[in-house]
């Protein structure tokens, strides 16, 4: 029989609770209590210690502690001026990839792990991962969920409290639960940020 970690990144069955596993994880998440303990002062430190921890992580990337993650960010890929608010959770069992510019509100939940429907597997505690892909340019509004196995395009918008099920093409709205898209971006974007409020070109820099 092949090690489990072997297939953590393979979408097989493993079981997490494997030792070797086990204790890497330990050790991990020690590394992610001392980042959420960090001060607000202390910026300089928080980049160093993600750009430790994750697998990847761009320029100008700011994470809002607490910082929720299984793996500690081990398989986590961010790329540049990603920003996300506070109570981030990734179940990093898998990879997850986060475009550039992407925007992620207050507690939203990044999940690439599952279990079988098969209560007898679920008893032994069988698991797999499936890798999760958010473009360029998103916007994960409050709450959101997105599940294993998603892929979102680029220049999204997730409406708050949205659960993604399913892949999500670029350049959309998409709200709800099971989240659908609710329409493409159009020319009113460009004129308009919120309801009626006119976006005044003058006034950015």
């Amino acid at each position: 029989m092949r090690p489990m970690r072997e297939k953590m990144h393979t979408g097989e069955l493993y079981l997490p609770n494997d030792d070797e596993i086990f204790q890497d994880q330990i050790r991990k998440l020690d590394r992610l209590y001392d980042f959420n303990m960090t001060r607000p002062t202390q910026l300089d430190k928080r980049k160093e210690m993600l750009k430790e921890m994750f697998a990847e992580i761009g320029e100008d990337c700011y994470i809002e502690p607490p910082l929720h993650a299984n793996m500690a960010g081990a398989y986590v890929h961010f790329g540049k001026n990603v920003y996300a608010n506070f109570n981030l959770t990734l179940v990093d069992d898998g990879h997850i990839y986060v475009g550039d510019y992407t925007m992620i509100g207050p507690n939203v939940t990044i999940a690439t792990a599952g279990h079988p429907i098969l209560p007898e597997l679920r008893e032994k505690g069988y698991q797999y991962n499936m890798e999760v892909h958010i473009g360029k340019n998103c916007w994960l509004g409050s709450g959101v969920v997105v599940l294993p196995g998603v892929t979102i395009g680029d220049n999204v918008v997730v409406g708050a409290g949205s659960i993604v099920t399913k892949d999500l093409p670029s350049n959309v709205v998409a709200v709800g639960n099971p989240c659908r898209v609710l329409r493409e971006m159009n020319e009113r974007d460009k004129e308009y940020y919120f309801k009626d409020r006119k976006i005044d070109y003058s006034e950015i820099v």
